[in-house]
């Protein structure tokens, strides 16, 4: 009997599957971000071996020399998104031969400097685009795109209101 190639990504995910299906503890994981303080506004953010650079565009304090924090946000939008939709068309069996997204939001700065406390001080909306190219049909594409919306971590997190306790600590 002749198995056909499982792709890395299939691997991944039946490791992952059996790894929990024996242990459920095992689907709980933990990701971490330190971040230190310099110049007017910006920071240094540690992500495991990676550091990132973070500032803001001279209107908002900073002397733009890094992405600013809602930048960084439409970039771990936009990639999971690209991460979401390979795992999920290699698990549904769509052909996908490239991927290219883009993403844009509206913010109002009057929430952030606290002009006015009525204006929310985050995106009020977010736009994405996600351009599919493969030989699918338009409806396989739209079968992915529900799959993604339904499971992309960083999707979910903008969706769904997501508890955060914050600690302050003085020395």
């Amino acid at each position: 009997m002749t198995t056909a190639p499982v792709s890395h990504l299939q691997a991944v995910v039946a490791a992952n599957h059996d790894a929990v299906s024996e242990d459920p503890a095992k689907a709980a994981v933990v990701f971490r971000a330190d971040a230190r303080a310099h110049s007017a506004v910006a920071s240094t953010v540690t992500l495991g071996r990676f550091e990132v650079e973070v500032d803001e565009p001279p209107a908002l304090g900073g002397e733009n020399t890094a992405p600013n924090p809602v930048e960084y946000y439409l970039a771990s939008l936009l990639s999971c998104q690209v991460v979401t939709y390979r795992v999920w068309a290699d698990k549904l069996g769509i052909t996908v031969d490239g991927i290219t997204a883009r993403a844009e939001g509206d913010l109002d700065v009057r929430g952030f400097f606290g002009f006015d406390d009525s204006v929310r001080a985050g995106f009020g909306e977010v736009r994405v685009v996600v351009t599919l190219t493969g030989p699918e049909a338009r409806e396989r594409y739209l079968e992915l795109q529900e799959a993604v919306d339904a499971h992309c971590p960083v999707l979910d997190l903008t969706r769904n209101a997501t508890p955060v306790r914050t600690v302050l600590e003085t020395a």
